[in-house]
């Protein structure tokens, strides 16, 4: 008996841990979406094992800029848009959702096209249906399920990022070179190497998981905001605690992922000369050492490559149509929230259909789908610097967080963020 007990508690810390998990763990892994993907092993296969330092450099940014974006929504009860509107006017605040509303699209329709290309692999079925059908199901997933069931689904689907990881211990590395240049940054001054450089950034910190993160941190607390009372100072920081560990997790799953992808495509399609993903199939080969030995191991590769390039559409089409639905609604003080039945929040639903379905639209007008998901990823790296420069104020700002700012190290990532993707515009414009 006593020897059952000694087994039943660590489980139950194990699972007490994962409860406290949401929407930090979520948002980290719809960071590791199908650009994000695309992103990290087109830099693999065209640039080796260079680009490596950018998961470590990344971490640390970030881990800050979400960390102050759930800070946010923890202190006040609102989102990044209501806060904006609230302290910064209107004129700004329309400025930066119009962005994110652009960004978000781009990155809608690339990622259905993304899921419809990993599918034809395994599937013989036309492009356009496949669109549509995947279309039909996020829609019919985020507008009808209730928000905690889809959160418990979304967080399973995490495990679909474990692929690349798994590759890693399969394949001959040579560790000191996957060390050193994880450690050690290497530069080159040319619009190839900036440009791969800024969508990596851009689609690791993204603006539309700025938006979410907030709104869902509110959302996870039913619209309440930290007691300034002196009472429940414990009960706070106790909850802020949780958030950051749910944050750190989060993002430390979303680089070991970012890392594991790009160490697989440089060992796996740059060593093998293949510099330039151009298709789904191209991707797909970075995993066929994960089934090596296996019957039809090429067939299997692609297979597991869709699964995780669909499940993953599955966890990030949501964040990015529900980020704008987010944004719009506080923006205009209209009812939102997963939490709420269609008929109570028609707008805010509507919004998250319209968004999906203009997305779905962008994949007839001929652009590749691969190609379209490293573009989106830049976009997305134009669009997050003025968005991290109005975060990093609100952070630091005493009228609006109270005791709750973010600390100096924080702060300090945070414009380190800024700088460093304001510089990686700015050279990726004029080289």
């Amino acid at each position: 008996m006593a020897h059952k007990i000694a087994n039943i508690k660590p489980w139950a810390r194990i699972k007490s841990f994962f409860k406290k998990l949401g929407p930090g763990l979520i948002t980290g892994a719809a960071d590791d979406d199908p650009s994000g993907i695309a992103t990290y092993s087109q830099a693999g296969a065209q640039f080796g094992y260079a680009l490596l330092w950018t998961a470590l450099f990344i971490l640390p940014l970030q881990t800050a800029i979400q960390e102050a974006c759930a800070r946010i929504g923890t202190v006040t009860g609102k989102g990044i848009a209501a806060v904006i509107k609230e302290h910064y006017g209107k004129k700004i605040l329309f400025g930066l959702v119009s962005l994110l509303l652009i960004a978000n699209t781009i990155n809608i329709g690339a990622d259905i096209g993304a899921m419809a290309a990993a599918a034809q692999l395994i599937i013989p079925i036309p492009f356009v249906v496949l669109c549509i059908s995947f279309t039909v199901i996020i829609l019919l997933l985020e507008v009808f399920i209730s928000y905690k069931v889809y959160a418990k689904i979304l967080k399973w689907l995490c495990l679909s990022l474990l692929a690349y990881p798994l590759t890693i211990f399969i394949i001959n590395e040579d560790w000191w070179t996957v060390l050193k240049a994880t450690f050690i940054p290497h530069f080159e001054f040319n619009f190839q190497f900036l440009f791969i450089v800024l969508a990596i950034l851009g689609t690791t910190i993204s603006p539309y998981l700025f938006f979410w993160q907030a709104s869902e941190v509110v959302e996870e607390n039913h619209g309440n905001h930290l007691s300034s009372s002196k009472r429940k100072i414990k009960k706070n920081n106790k909850h802020v605690f949780n958030m950051r560990i749910d944050n750190f997790v989060g993002m430390l799953f979303s680089q070991i992922t970012t890392w594991s992808i790009i160490v697989v495509a440089a060992s796996v399609l740059h060593n093998n000369d293949i510099t330039d993903i151009k298709t789904a199939a191209d991707a797909a080969k970075a995993l066929e050492p994960l089934v090596h030995g296996f019957p039809h191991a090429g067939t299997l590769a692609k297979v597991i490559f869709a699964i995780g390039i669909i499940g993953l559409g599955l966890i990030s089409i949501p964040v990015l149509a529900g980020s704008i639905a987010y944004a719009i609604c506080e923006t205009f003080d209209i009812k939102k929230g997963l939490d709420l039945k269609f008929k109570r929040a028609r707008i805010f639903y509507g919004i998250i259909i319209v968004s999906t379905l203009i997305g779905l639209l962008l994949n007839f007008v001929g652009i590749d789908p691969i190609k379209a998901l490293i573009y989106a990823a830049v976009i997305n790296g134009i669009i997050a610097v003025p968005l991290i420069f109005i975060i990093g104020l609100i952070a630091k700002n005493g009228n609006i967080m109270g005791r709750f700012t973010s600390g100096v190290l924080t702060n300090s990532l945070i414009w380190i963020t800024f700088i460093s993707m304001s510089a990686a515009v700015i050279g990726m414009i004029f080289l």
